[in-house]
């Protein structure tokens, strides 16, 4: 899951929020934190300690998955533990929706914050606990309190700055500063706890440092002033003739679809062309529904949407993206599964004599994110002024060659490491440089073009179209790290051609793109 501003936004926010407290509430104080409220303070050390936990998590999840029973694991083979982990990343996207839901209408952002802190805690120390029992059920909770906490913590912060503007941009910075610090130390230290001293005992490493990050967030709630306090249900309670119909036939063609998925995902049971019974049945049945959904959103929008031809057009566009981003989180991440095995299974990790982690390496990525980014964002802006910027067809075009370069890398790994020699980490550290350069070409565009392009009235329903990307992204990513066998080059090669092929594409139809997109650069 990536780490910079733009993508963690994406996922932690469906549409832009109000300031929460509204016009009347009290602000929160202004000054003492790097000059910033000293409520950000509170968000920023809360969201770290809660992405110490999620990535140390992470950072053990295949691993102890495909572990024998006699080295602490589950013995779960490779197909049905890529199946799991990608069930796992697609949750975490898409139940931030119902997340926000939830806040904006019945707990209000400051109790969604806290009640996902505590749950994901939970979670961490019920995978702490020995069972495939507790173990699914930890996942369960960290997928629920993850979907609490992330879209309504980054709304928070929101909140800090009514008044927006540039102010506002480099609070977020900061704030994103604290996802890659923990980020960065989490798989160090939880990953040496859980694959040095014992799996579980890492699992409750992760839930401890959540356990800060929610003392912390009590402690520093004075300083969030009303921000996040109350839910937003009476401004969206409709109230203009003809929008409660509206409201009621909305739900009721919601129900519809959903009673329509449940139904085909029966059929396809019957026939036995999905096994729902099984992990990988499970994920392909994800898939499935989570294409249909796309699928069924274009198709009204184009045909009964109401829109005009400029709009249609910018919706196609979104739809090539819509697939462009698919291709990258499906090889992205990538690195907490297939990659992670690489590094256990066929990369040398002795240094001065002792053996470093394969986890450790996760950690490499956050690295790379901390010291590039403002790099990246300094050169965007250069580039802006002396009217030189990529557009941002061509930014993920970009995205895509970088993360197919970086598979090819791994191809050329893999292939020295047939026969069972172990490789240089060197070639896992540049295929993570790789993939940072093209996280950073594509991820940052996503949301923002997206909301350029969308039509404003449906703005947050294709945020959460866009959120599906990245769900079916991760689902992808499990079921191929499930083929990667003891012969991981004909995936990562199919990864590579995939990737750099689609952005050689995209790369071609730039010009296009960019008159379809009526004037949004």
């Amino acid at each position: 899951m990536t780490k910079t501003p733009a993508a963690e936004f994406a996922s932690d926010s469906p549409a832009p929020v109000p300031p929460t407290g509204g016009p009347s509430s009290p602000a929160p104080e202004q000054k003492g934190f790097f000059g910033h409220p000293r409520g950000l303070a509170t968000l920023f050390f809360t969201e770290m300690w809660e992405r110490f936990s999620f990535y140390g998590m992470r950072a053990l999840l295949i691993l102890f998955m495909t572990a024998t029973a006699e080295k602490g694991g589950l013995g779960f083979s490779g197909e049905k533990a890529g199946a799991i982990y990608g069930l796992y990343g697609a949750g975490v996207y898409l139940t931030a929706m119902p997340g926000g839901w939830l806040a904006d209408r019945i707990l209000g952002q400051r109790r969604a914050v806290l009640f996902g802190g505590c749950i994901i805690a939970l979670g961490h120390f019920s995978m702490a606990l020995p069972g495939t029992f507790f173990f699914f059920l930890g996942l369960l909770l960290i997928v629920l309190g993850t979907g609490l906490l992330k879209p309504n913590i980054s709304a928070m912060v929101g909140g800090l700055y009514p008044e927006g503007g540039a102010r506002r941009d480099a609070g977020f910075s900061i704030f994103y500063m604290g996802i890659n610090i923990g980020a960065f130390t989490a798989p160090i230290v939880v990953g040496l706890l859980g694959e040095r001293v014992n799996w579980h005992v890492g699992f409750g490493a992760a839930g401890v440092g959540m356990v800060f990050g929610v003392i912390q967030y009590l402690l520093g709630g004075k300083h969030l002033g009303e921000v996040g306090k109350k839910a937003r249900s009476a401004d969206l309670r409709p109230e203009a003739p003809g929008q409660l119909e509206k409201s009621g036939g909305s739900r009721m063609a919601g129900f519809t679809v959903v009673g329509v998925l449940v139904g085909l995902l029966v059929v396809l049971q019957l026939l036995g062309v999905v096994d729902l019974t099984s992990a990988v049945g499970l994920a392909r049945a994800g898939g499935f529904i989570i294409v249909t959904l796309a699928l069924a959103f274009f198709a009204y929008q184009f045909t009964a949407g109401g829109l005009d031809a400029t709009e249609k057009r910018r919706l196609a566009v979104i739809g090539v993206f819509f697939i462009a981003s698919t291709l990258f989180w499906a090889g992205f991440e990538q690195a907490g599964s297939s990659l992670n095995l690489f590094a256990r299974d066929a990369t040398d990790r002795v240094v001065f004599g002792w053996e470093v982690p394969a986890s450790t390496l996760q950690a490499v990525n956050a690295l790379f994110i901390i010291a590039l980014a403002p790099v990246f964002a300094w050169m965007w802006v250069r580039l802006n002024k002396q009217g030189r910027e990529p557009s941002s067809p061509a930014k993920f075009s970009l995205g895509l060659v970088l993360m197919g370069a970086g598979f090819a890398v791994m191809v050329v790994a893999s292939l020295a490491a047939a026969g069972g020699h172990k490789v240089s980490p060197a070639w896992l550290v540049l295929t993570y440089l790789l993939h940072t350069l093209g996280e950073l070409s594509l991820s940052p565009v996503g949301l923002s073009t997206v909301t350029k392009l969308a039509p404003q009235r449906v703005v947050g329903q294709m945020m959460g179209v866009w959120f599906m990307s990245m769900s079916l992204g991760n689902l992808i990513a499990g079921q191929l790290a499930g083929l990667l066998g003891t012969n991981p080059t004909p995936i990562f090669g199919a990864v590579a051609a995939v990737a750099i092929g689609a952005g050689l594409l995209l790369a071609i139809a730039v010009r296009p793109l960019r008159r379809m997109m009526g004037g949004v650069h």
